[in-house]
């Protein structure tokens, strides 16, 4: 009986189970609590680092729309999510790479304001060439194919702008060919839309050569 007695003195209380179960659970809790806040943290400044992208975008629309008011506002080009864009029709004609005259002058007016707009955010001009879906006519030695035809495209529109003044290390030319339409190839009009020529500010390469070779020569 007294052996019966001093095994039940010598058990853990129960109210000291009770207290470690509740130290468990409240540390449990404290990391499901700090967890949460660096979760509501990181959700807040990634919602604040969109926030902030989506200005920037649209002070640069606005930038831009500024920039080109007059030929915006004669419907001579269009702006959509920051690209310049130029009917194929009034720069050239079809299954051609020579300038047309209305597109000359066109691209005369434009050379000051985009010239203002890029020194001012240290970027370049990205002058990109588009066709639509049809193979190059039969007979026309000139094009292998759409992508040289829209390379052609690109590159007289970059030339062209050169000659009016704009720096040659400012702008630079890419082509897409078919690619990229921005309405289904399916009939004349939507073909004619797709054969463009659009003109985007983008930011300047970081020149990460240089600045190596400059330390090491330091």
């Amino acid at each position: 009986m007294e052996e019966l007695e001093d095994g039940f003195s010598e058990a853990t209380p129960i109210w000291a189970i009770f207290g470690d179960l509740m130290s468990a659970l409240v540390g449990v809790f404290v990391l499901l609590l700090v967890w949460a806040l660096g979760f509501q943290l990181e959700l807040a400044q990634s919602l604040e680092r969109e926030v902030e992208k989506r200005q920037m975008e649209e002070q640069r629309r606005m930038a831009l729309e500024q920039a080109l008011a007059d030929p915006l506002a004669a419907g001579r080009v269009t702006l959509r999510d920051g690209r310049i864009g130029i009917s194929g029709s009034v720069l050239f004609s079809l299954n051609s790479d020579e300038l047309q005259a209305e597109g000359r002058e066109l691209l005369r007016t434009l050379v000051g304001p985009l010239k203002v707009y890029l020194d001012q955010r240290d970027q370049l001009l990205m002058v990109s060439g588009f066709t639509d879906d049809l193979p190059i006519q039969h007979g026309n030695n000139r094009y292998s194919d759409n992508w040289q035809l829209s390379a052609e495209r690109a590159l007289t529109v970059t030339r062209a702008l050169i000659e009016d003044g704009m720096p040659p290390a400012m702008v630079f030319a890419a082509a897409f060919g078919a690619q990229q339409p921005v309405v289904s190839n399916q009939d004349e009009k939507g073909r004619s839309q797709n054969r463009r020529v659009e003109m985007a500010p983008v930011p300047r390469a970081k020149q990460q050569g240089n600045e190596a070779q400059s330390s090491d020569d330091g």
